[in-house]
């Protein structure tokens, strides 16, 4: 079988979904549009009610799905590896590759993605590296999923289950205010979530960081030429008063080549049940990527507004069910015009 990479001896860009996510790679936000979005999350319902009534389902029977994690996770590969068996599905789970895999013997990347391409039928990569996602793509003729690469890549399938809890709270997707907070430098989560609130119309977004870790200058004029809104803050007290939504970040230590650096600017910003009372609104979402090192402190799990363990974590999974049936061609989408936000 012959490559994409060698069939065009370059990399590639991600191809578009326009509607039509079959055998097509999820590597980076950019990919989607509006009404994209609106099939995925159309999907996603069906998907939560086979989830939430532990329905039986064989819409994956006889798919295998790899999971190549090169970073530790908990949350995106559990989720994932759920996702395909809720589906009736199977995983390879292949963790820390270049202590427990031939990766180990100095086995190079291509070959080691082009060998579980012979195994399965979608490969799911977390790698330290950005851009390996779209190197990976370029190698194989399977789908590939960006499960995240590297502190300048992304993570689109976190922001897609960003969006939906988004939108599950507040009903719709434009004309919002939102603070994100924490490691905005090497923050891939916050990458790919702003590219995706940047397709509707009217958003303000506060970006709350450590000088050290402000979003860089690139990525700022980049997002800001689309037409979303990014103020740049320092204090709390200059978030707004009844956000639609706080997303809140760890610092990131394993980012950081000197411990000390790390240590300066770690929980900068301390989310407690005071400072949501004080600069909180009554409707506003308190969510979080995870895992959460101290910038959360626990007591705040029990205000009803922190949703990161309740509908934010499980909207993973059902992100993913979606999102696996649909670039395997599993799931039919509605005919286009039929759907409506």
């Amino acid at each position: 079988m012959v490559s994409r990479y060698e069939q065009g001896n370059s990399p590639s860009s991600p191809e578009k979904i326009n509607g039509n996510f079959v055998g097509k790679d999820i590597l980076s936000l950019d990919q989607f549009d509006m009404q994209s979005l609106v099939h995925l999350f159309e999907v996603t319902e069906t998907m939560k009610d086979i989830a939430v009534n532990a329905r039986p389902s064989d819409v994956l029977r006889g798919n295998i799905v790899t999971l190549l994690f090169y970073e530790p996770s908990s949350r995106t590969r559990g989720s994932f590896d759920a996702a395909c068996k809720q589906l009736g599905g199977e995983t390879i789970v292949v963790e820390n590759p270049q202590q427990f895999s031939s990766v180990a013997k100095g086995e190079s990347f291509n070959d080691t993605i082009r060998t579980f391409e012979a195994y399965s039928d979608v490969i799911v990569l977390r790698h330290p590296q950005t851009g390996s996602a779209q190197k990976a793509a370029d190698a194989v003729q399977i789908p590939v999923i960006n499960a995240g690469d590297g502190g300048q890549g992304e993570h689109p399938t976190q922001a897609l289950l960003d969006l939906l809890t988004i939108k599950e709270a507040r009903g719709s997707l434009e004309g919002m205010t939102g603070v994100i907070a924490g490691d905005l430098l090497y923050g891939r989560t916050t990458k790919s979530l702003i590219r995706g609130l940047a397709l509707y119309p009217g958003n303000t977004l506060y970006l709350l960081s450590p000088q050290e870790l402000k979003l860089p200058e690139k990525d700022l004029q980049d997002f800001s030429s689309r037409g979303i809104k990014l103020v740049e803050i320092d204090s709390e007290d200059a978030i707004p008063k009844d956000a639609d939504f706080w997303y809140w970040t760890r610092v990131q230590k394993e980012r950081f080549e000197n411990p000390q650096d790390y240590e300066r600017v770690k929980n900068r910003f301390i989310v407690t049940p005071d400072i949501l009372s004080r600069f909180g609104g009554k409707n506003t979402i308190l969510m979080h990527p995870l895992p959460r090192v101290g910038e959360i402190t626990e007591d705040v799990d029990k205000d009803q507004r922190a949703v990161y363990l309740r509908s934010q974590i499980r909207n993973g999974m059902y992100i993913r069910m979606a999102l696996l049936g649909l670039v395997l061609g599993r799931i039919s989408l509605p005919p286009q015009g039929q759907s409506q936000e």
